[in-house]
């Protein structure tokens, strides 16, 4: 099937989706949840095809880990399509309203954005989140994955279309496109007939592909190159659980410490018991002259250390005079994602989250939960670091855009 006809299958659906019942989307996610169980066994097994094809590529073993599925990967993913069930309806929801002089009711609805095209990597759990998301906010999706989990997200989609089509809907709410060369994204990031908004949820190198060569409207999501700032106030015991915490409990994702940045009248009392604590996890560190003046077995950082998103048991190190160049420092070698801040002063922290320009921004806590479920707001398809149309989590609330519902009992202009 061409890309062209994908789209044109999900934009026939787009009025199904967005009147159907909250019932009949809920059921069609229970069904998801419980085929997804259901075939667990074919699922494994497909994926299996793509891990034994990434060994046999020497993909590093970071993103083995976010490629492979198991029982509790798939078993979670399903959770996922239950949780997103339970959640209110963001469709029709009255987000405001007035009655006008002339006796006209306005109302400001919430309603689908449409056709969401994603467009993401080597996570296969992104394929039925994505969909289920998707489908709860009344949107068809179109799916294109990565070449590394091909084998995976076919599988899960099959499995979702069988599991939709049971539930009473349009199996083609859930498009797919197998194709997975250059050429099939770039088509898809121009098919402005049937696509009402690109989501590209990956590396730097996809995000950047999408924001610069798509025609249809892009929400830039997740590159994640993410900075603590431990300030001269800081606790030294807090500092160094909440780096471990947030470099190394999981290091292939976007909301995970890249950068450590820290105040040079602490850094005698600091770095070593942070660099100790981190070492002991297998963390390389590359440091700027003053923290080798700590640390001199260790690596020196270069300019391009400091902009890199590593994905991988490897921080930067840059030393600060003051908040404001830390401040300067984060914006500049940021990614607008996740960062946060180590200190006992409340003037410290209150400059740092107004004048840090990211998504999420933290006081003595880790980067780690920059992420919907932490959030409460249920799963999210991405994390958005731009300022329109949503930013952070993207979850169902931000899967729609609104229309004016206006009442009227026979006004004329006049």
């Amino acid at each position: 099937m061409t890309i062209k006809e994908v789209g044109r299958q999900a934009k026939e659906t787009k009025a199904v989706l967005a009147t159907a019942k909250t019932a009949v989307k809920n059921e069609a996610l229970i069904k998801i949840a419980d085929f997804l169980v259901r075939d667990i066994r074919y699922i494994i097994n497909e994926n299996k095809k793509d891990i034994d094809a990434a060994k046999e590529n020497k993909m590093a073993e970071s993103l083995i880990d976010r490629l492979m599925l198991n029982e509790k990967r798939i078993n979670d993913m399903a959770e996922g399509a239950r949780e997103i069930a339970k959640a209110q309806d963001p469709v029709g929801r009255i987000l405001s309203g007035n009655t006008l002089k002339n006796g006209l009711k306005l109302q400001k609805v919430a309603a689908p954005l449409g056709v969401i095209a994603v467009i993401y990597e080597a996570r296969p759990n992104v394929t039925a989140d994505a969909a289920a998301l998707c489908l709860k906010s009344g949107n068809a999706v179109i799916l294109r994955g990565g070449k590394e989990a091909v084998n995976s997200n076919k599988a899960i989609v099959s499995v979702m279309k069988e599991a939709v089509k049971n539930a009473g809907l349009p199996a083609e709410v859930i498009g797919f496109i197998e194709d997975t060369s250059r050429e099939s994204a770039t088509e898809l990031m121009r098919l402005n007939e049937y696509v009402d908004v690109l989501i590209p949820r990956g590396g730097a190198g996809l995000i950047k592909s999408c924001v610069e060569n798509a025609t249809v409207p892009v929400i830039e999501t997740g590159t994640g190159n993410c900075h603590i700032f431990v300030d001269e106030s800081a606790d030294t015991d807090m500092a160094v659980k909440v780096i471990v915490n947030a470099k190394t409990t999981r290091v292939s994702v976007c909301n995970s410490c890249e950068s450590l940045v820290i105040h040079k009248n602490i850094l005698e009392k600091a770095l070593l018991p942070i660099a100790d604590a981190l070492k002991e996890k297998g963390v390389e560190l590359r440091c700027d002259e003053e923290a080798l003046k700590v640390l001199p077995n260790e690596k020196k950082a270069t300019e391009e250390d400091f902009f890199t998103e590593y994905l991988d048991y490897i921080i930067s190190i840059k030393t600060v005079s003051d908040i404001d160049e830390a401040i300067r420092h984060i914006n500049k070698y940021g990614t607008g994602h996740s960062d946060a801040i180590i200190t006992k002063s409340l003037d410290c922290a209150n400059k740092f989250t107004s004048a840090v320009n990211s998504a999420a921004v933290y006081i003595n806590a880790s980067t780690r939960f920059t992420d919907g479920g932490e959030f409460g707001f249920g799963a999210e398809i991405g994390i958005s670091t731009q300022k329109l149309h949503a930013r952070g989590p993207l979850g169902l609330s931000e899967l729609t855009s609104a229309k004016y519902v206006v009442h009227g009992d026979g006004q004329v202009r006049e």
